[in-house]
């Protein structure tokens, strides 16, 4: 609406409804896992993740700006209310899970030796965690003109987190056992979500034209900036609950046989499974999750500086530096985490938990996992670039950024105990730990190059390379096994400066012999694989220059990868002798065109000790303590399928890099028509 001359209004709604749902594709049935000679032999049943996996977030929004101008200024003010629904369904073991001894026992119908399990009460399914949040905000800018050449930009942002979920329930041992353990983070209490806190954000930007000809111009800003709470982490709240679901249940050698009828099952024993919610009743060994009732909206300081250089030939140089730094980040902390024993003995100084020595505050529960905030984390940002408007139909552009981002938690995986056991560290999991971003790589370097050409009147043909390069991710390098005794495999590696600061011993098997007798062949010794570690760590740069420090979480990278794209467009355009311009686009891209070309090109690699950007070249033989230092095996995944003699040749078999073999590691091409009108 335009009320006069200065004065306009404008006010959208908008509404979106997401809804992502995993299909297993799989008839309804437990997932099994059979072993043979305490070995996982075979699988097979529904996926154990993917019953019921869903994720629907619907969104309303009605926003209304007023803008007035004033000759110099233009000053915009407004309201936005914005309502969410949030529903997450994570279900683990939703079918049931059983676990067997050997196939013999399978098809004879013996007891498992494991059951796990996850369900929805009175026969229903779980109708997963859900949140219903609303956000209202004001803000004003002023978009000032001081002169030709100079604009300033300034304004203030107000943002109000509204919680509207009045269903929650308390879990009355959830609330006990916080209370009686002095958990941080204020009450646990279920029922209830962190504090409403005003989000105040002032931002200020400007652009010069120096010489007042857009020849060459200085821009850039600085300012505080809020995101949205990440809901997918605050209802592991009331998921652990037990008012939505029951919490997940992991019998060992249960009294009963197997049911492909889960909810059979249930039902059938409600001696073992809780038919009704209830808020007294905690399962044994539960994962429980709490929001800090003190918890803010992510929130960060971002700055940024750039410049615009109009260079001779047709060619503009752009370079550009940004900076961010966390206000209020998003960590994840286990409250029932002890405190250590000490310092570990020897070269490796890291935090211990001695043998007899729990890492728990308490045996009522497993984890009990805090959402709240850290303030370390920063991100630092420089990217140049050149673009050149060919004569002749010919375009270009080159860039390279450089990436530094670090942060306290990496926060791998939706559910609070995922998350938390994601983050690696030297000493406890819940230190303040900084280390590298697992999504950022150091350098990337993008291109591009473009022709077109029209010819015959109504024909164009539009032919265009893309370049991208960069590492394809970052490596954390752990040891295999819990080297420090808190009961997680989560620790980052201490690289020895040389052979007196680690101690090896033998690579052994057992094997049966005649008779049924049983003995111990070596697969390496102890000499041997120091020799071959220290071979591994002086040709990796990165583990060569910690000799004597611990690695960095993602500190390490790996393999450059170059991929080239390729696009062909085929134009063919008229008016059939209207006004109006008719075109029937036909398009032709060939991603990864390079591994069309040579199947050694556009690669992306891996190896068998590379997992979920983890590395581990060494295995834990015994823990480190107080009063001893740790001693390792080389890493050869499966000893038992190595020959003897054969260790060090299968730790480099294991630790080389190869291709990976998957349909996205390879080229693809895609057709498209289109028509416009």
């Amino acid at each position: 609406s335009k009320f006069s001359e200065k004065v306009s209004n404008q006010l959208l709604a908008t509404a979106n409804f997401i809804s992502d749902k995993r299909d297993p594709q799989s008839e309804i049935f437990p997932h099994v896992d059979i072993y043979k000679d305490g070995k996982q032999y075979m699988s097979f049943g529904l996926e154990l993740f993917s019953y019921n996996n869903a994720v629907i977030n619907n969104t309303v929004n009605v926003t209304d700006n007023v803008t007035i101008n004033l000759n110099r200024h233009t000053i915009t003010a407004g309201a936005s209310f914005e309502y969410m629904f949030v529903k997450n369904s994570y279900i683990r073991e939703g079918t049931s899970y059983y676990r067997y001894a050997s196939v013999d026992d399978f098809i004879n119908n013996a007891t498992p030796t494991g059951f796990g399990i996850t369900y929805g009460f009175n026969g229903e399914d779980a109708p997963g965690q859900l949140i219903n949040y609303a956000q209202a905000s004001v803000y004003a800018q002023d978009e000032w003109e001081i002169n030709r050449k100079f604009k300033l930009t300034y304004g203030l942002r107000l943002e109000m987190p509204f919680y509207l979920d009045n269903d929650m329930l308390t879990n009355t041992e959830i609330f006990r056992i916080g209370n009686e353990n002095n958990f941080p983070g204020g009450a646990w209490d279920t029922r209830t979500w962190p504090k409403s806190y005003l989000t105040v954000n002032p931002r200020v930007g400007f652009n010069w034209d120096i010489l007042g000809d857009r020849s060459l111009q200085l821009r850039g800003g600085t300012g505080i900036f809020s995101g949205l709470n990440p809901f997918v982490w605050f209802v592991n709240q009331t998921g652990a609950a037990g008012f939505v679901q029951s919490q997940e249940m992991g019998i060992v050698n249960p009294d009963f046989k197997f049911d492909p009828d889960y909810k059979n099952l249930i039902a059938s024993r409600p001696d073992l499974f809780v038919q009704d919610p209830d808020m007294g009743y905690l399962a044994p060994g539960s994962n429980i999750a709490m929001v800090d009732k003190n918890f803010k909206f992510p929130q960060v300081w971002r700055s940024n500086i750039a410049v615009d250089v109009r260079l001779p030939w047709n060619m503009v140089f752009t370079a550009e530096a940004l900076y961010s730094k966390d206000i209020f980040g998003v960590r994840q902390i286990n409250a029932n985490y002890s405190e250590p024993d000490g310092q570990m003995f020897g070269a490796d100084k890291r935090s211990v938990w001695n043998p007899g020595t729990s890492s728990t505050v308490t045996d009522d529960v497993a984890t009990a996992i805090l959402l709240t905030n850290a303030n370390k984390g920063y991100t630092a940002q420089f990217t140049g670039q050149l673009t050149k408007n060919f004569s002749n139909g010919f375009t270009g552009m080159i860039a390279y950024t450089y990436s530094d981002v670090k942060s306290i938690a990496s926060n791998g995986g939706s559910s609070a105990n995922s998350a938390w056991t994601s983050g690696l560290a030297v000493n406890s999991m819940n230190s303040n730990e900084l280390g590298w971003s697992s999504y950022s790589v150091p350098h990337r370097v993008v291109a591009s190059l473009s022709y077109r050409i029209d010819y015959a009147r109504n024909f164009a043909t539009t032919v265009s390379l893309f370049y991208q390069g960069s590492h394809n991710g970052r490596i954390s390098y752990i040891y295999g096994g819990d080297v420090n005794g808190d009961g997680y495999a989560a620790d980052l590696m201490y690289v020895p400066a040389n052979g007196d600061e680690i101690e090896f011993v033998d690579l052994v098997k057992t094997v049966e012999g005649d008779g049924g007798v049983t003995s111990s062949v070596v697969l390496a010794s102890a000499e041997d694989q120091e020799k071959a570690f220290f071979e591994y760590i002086d040709g990796n740069r990165y583990l060569r220059n910690h000799k004597g420090k611990y690695v960095e979480r993602y500190g390490g990278l790996q393999k450059w990868v170059n991929e080239f794209d390729v696009k062909i467009l085929q134009d063919i355009y008229t008016n059939f002798g209207t006004n109006n311009r008719y075109s029937l686009q036909l398009s032709l891209d060939i991603l990864n065109v390079g591994n069309l070309l040579n199947s050694n090109w556009g690669n992306r690699w891996t190896s068998r000790i590379f997992n979920d950007q983890n590395v581990s070249l060494l295995s834990v033989a015994s823990k480190g303590t107080t009063t001893e230092a740790p001693k390792f095996t080389l890493n050869t995944v499966d000893p038992s399928s190595v020959a003897e003699g054969q260790g060090v040749t299968a730790f480099h078999d294991a630790a080389d890099w190869t291709r990976v073999l998957n349909a996205a590691n390879c080229w693809s091409m895609l057709l498209g028509i289109r028509l416009t009108f």
